[in-house]
């Protein structure tokens, strides 16, 4: 297959012609295919729908501590969810807090708290002349909504095949007092489906920061979700290392059921050290009497323990993984060899990442628009959603059906192709 890069004006504009004849067959289909988000599609939903009969008028309604979850009590999580989430964490369940739905929204508030209160009795972000964080990129645009919205300046750092870049990770850390802390996808990295290596995780753990206050902020969104069960990521856990590194307190780690169960019912958590935990309870007590214990039993109950919400997880990966697979098996007929984009075949999470030639982002997204494809905004993958280079796509395979992740990739790649061709021919 002859590159475009070494074809001649005629040879393009000759392809160009047959391939916009294509595309204009496929925007006639009048199709309807969103790939923008990661939503659990509804074969997925399904899986969870035997939880609602876990709890009815004739249920026993207390934990095994006997606590009664329709009233008052257990600010942190009933014990059960507790220990559950700490599983899942693969932390010990002194560290943990278990929240209602969204693991966004702890991350919101544990920004927030320091920005009004400060980090462990220190001086609170919003007194401060300057905040910093640094943003491992292409990463995760709610990440990047949260500190834009308190005016903390980020900063992009590089991710590699093993995770951020770290020596400019330790530059910035370990020598600017302003930087308070990094967003981390560690395992099946939001876009890129990247996994932290072991010697990146060791290093994190083992940075010296200038500031007393930074912290790492965890995001370990995709810890079970796994494609491939005899290719299972494993990593060194964060607050374990950190421990070891003499910086106990120095990570935050955040995950939730939303992709596991339902998205706006499942159940969040933060762990961390003992001593934050402490120091987070204080302003928690203020903020609510406590989340949801109710949908945390139901949880509890149809899971039973870590082995049954992994056997949960081997389901879902069953549903994903051709829809994963329409995607790369599309991108490896269609695109190998033409040295017009760039893709890392994830092993888990729920995001392909695609990297297009430069410039060309924002009119691929485009045309697949106007085809009746619409995937996450070009440059959304960047803080500020401005990707210096115009070239990251993000594509989210889980809501479509197989059938029409098909049919949307075949899409993708024809417009890849022309904006492609469009660029060499405007060279």
């Amino acid at each position: 297959m002859k590159k475009y890069k070494d074809m001649s004006k005629d040879e393009l504009l000759t392809l160009k012609a047959a391939l916009m004849e294509e595309y204009k067959e496929e925007q006639a289909k009048g199709l309807s295919l969103n790939m923008a988000r990661g939503k659990p599609g509804f074969a997925q939903l399904a899986l969870s729908m035997q939880m609602l009969d876990e709890i009815n008028s004739k249920s026993d309604m207390r934990t095994l501590l006997g606590n009664d979850t329709r009233n008052y009590g257990d600010l942190d999580g009933i014990g059960e969810c507790r220990q559950l989430m700490a599983d899942m964490m693969e932390v010990k369940k002194e560290n943990i807090i278990v929240y209602g739905n969204s693991s966004l929204n702890v991350m919101y508030d544990t920004v927030s708290r320091s920005m009004t209160h400060g980090v462990n009795g220190s001086t609170p972000w919003c007194k401060l002349d300057k905040v910093k964080f640094l943003c491992p990129v292409p990463g995760y645009d709610r990440h990047f909504k949260i500190t834009e919205f308190f005016g903390i300046e980020m900063i992009n750092i590089p991710m590699n095949s093993d995770g951020p870049d770290m020596d400019l990770v330790e530059k910035y850390v370990n020598n600017d007092a302003t930087v308070k802390g990094i967003w981390c996808v560690p395992k099946y990295s939001n876009p890129t489906g990247i996994v932290y290596s072991d010697e990146v995780v060791r290093r994190f753990a083992a940075l010296k920061p200038a500031a007393e206050d930074f912290r790492i902020f965890w995001d370990n969104a995709y810890c079970i979700h796994h494609l491939y069960k005899d290719q299972q990521a494993e990593i060194p856990n964060i607050l374990e290392e950190c421990e070891k590194a003499g910086n106990p307190d120095m990570a935050y780690m955040f995950a939730s059921t939303s992709k596991i169960t339902f998205p706006g019912s499942g159940v969040s958590a933060i762990a961390t050290s003992t001593t934050n935990v402490e120091f987070i309870k204080q302003q928690l007590t203020v903020q609510t009497i406590g989340h949801d214990k109710i949908n945390q039993l139901r949880h509890t109950r149809f899971f039973k323990n870590i082995d049954g919400l992994k056997a949960h997880m081997e389901k879902h990966a069953d549903i994903l993984r051709p829809k994963f697979e329409a995607v790369l098996n599309a991108f490896d007929q269609e695109l190998t060899g033409l040295e017009i984009g760039s893709w890392v075949k994830p092993l888990g999470g729920y995001f392909i990442s695609f990297d297009a030639l430069e410039g060309c982002a924002k009119k691929i997204v485009a045309m697949c628009k106007d085809a009746g494809v619409v995937l996450t905004g070009a440059g959304a993958t960047y803080p500020y959603g401005k990707d210096p280079k115009d070239s990251n796509i993000r594509i989210a395979p889980s809501f479509p059906s197989v059938e029409e992740m098909e049919a949307a990739s075949k899409i993708f790649v024809l417009c890849v192709k022309l904006a492609s061709i469009d660029k060499y021919l405007e060279a």
